[in-house]
């Protein structure tokens, strides 16, 4: 099966580096993100972000887990490398666009995911809600409340 990918967009009332905060702030991406059962930090680079993550989500279908090495371009890019886990492939980046003078930023969330499996469509529709329609709308209801 070839590997699929979605690329979807936001508008949040918050400045681009609210939202890579957030979004690198891994140990509490649980108590906001939805799809996200658990985080752990498995390594950090000398400025103390996490530079390889594990992370376990609900895809509604079942649970996946996976590893990623996060790559920081702050306060612009935050992309990731796949490591390992449920997956065959799985890869892609959150960019962030300043708006309004700063106070918004235009948020993309851009995927590639290959389940190194037949999928039917369904399922690929239910993982790609789960990973990216529901994070890019706890990320707006977090940042903006």
């Amino acid at each position: 099966m070839p590997a699929y990918g979605d690329c979807q967009t936001a508008e949040i009332d918050a400045p681009p580096q609210a939202v890579f905060d957030a979004l690198t702030d891994y140990e509490r991406l649980p108590e906001w993100q939805g799809a996200v059962c658990d985080v752990e930090v498995l390594e950090r680079d000398p400025q103390g972000r996490g530079t390889v993550v594990e992370y376990v989500v609900d895809a509604r279908v079942r649970k996946v887990r996976y590893r990623l090495r996060q790559i920081h371009d702050p306060p612009r890019r935050l992309a990731s490398e796949y490591l390992g886990g449920d997956f065959r492939d799985f890869g892609g980046e959150w960019r962030f666009e300043a708006l309004a003078g700063g106070s918004r930023t235009r948020v993309e969330l851009d995927l590639r995911i290959d389940p190194g499996r037949f999928v039917p469509g369904v399922v690929r529709k239910a993982i790609s809600d789960a990973v990216m329609r529901r994070a890019l709308r706890d990320l707006k209801r977090y940042l903006e409340r």
